[in-house]
């Protein structure tokens, strides 16, 4: 299950849907020093092994980055189809000012 908590007149509902908030405009991650945005994984992999971070293979069905000195750990599927706004806002949250979510 995936989605976006939404608390609207005292009442928290999971708005579910592919990269979509509540607005239901599609998110994107963006890349703030080169304001490049995310389209695939190879993309993604560039900027974060220049950010220190470290392809993890430890389950097949995931792609995980880990950075050296820390107990962060990045983990997306496989797919980059099933890219949600979760994982984006896991890797915001991992690597502040470095990149941000967008409403499309």
């Amino acid at each position: 299950m995936s989605g976006v908590w939404v608390f609207k007149n005292g009442v928290v509902r999971l708005v579910e849907g592919d990269c979509q908030g509540a607005t239901g405009r599609r998110k994107v991650l963006v890349h703030l020093s080169s304001n490049e945005v995310i389209t695939s994984y190879a993309v993604l992999e560039s900027k974060l092994y220049s950010l220190g971070w470290e392809r993890y293979y430890d389950d097949a069905d995931l792609l995980q980055y880990h950075k050296r000195g820390t107990v962060h750990l990045i983990s997306l599927p496989k797919d980059f189809n099933r890219f949600k706004s979760m994982h984006m806002f896991d890797i915001v949250v991992k690597n502040r000012n470095e990149f941000e979510v967008r409403d499309m």
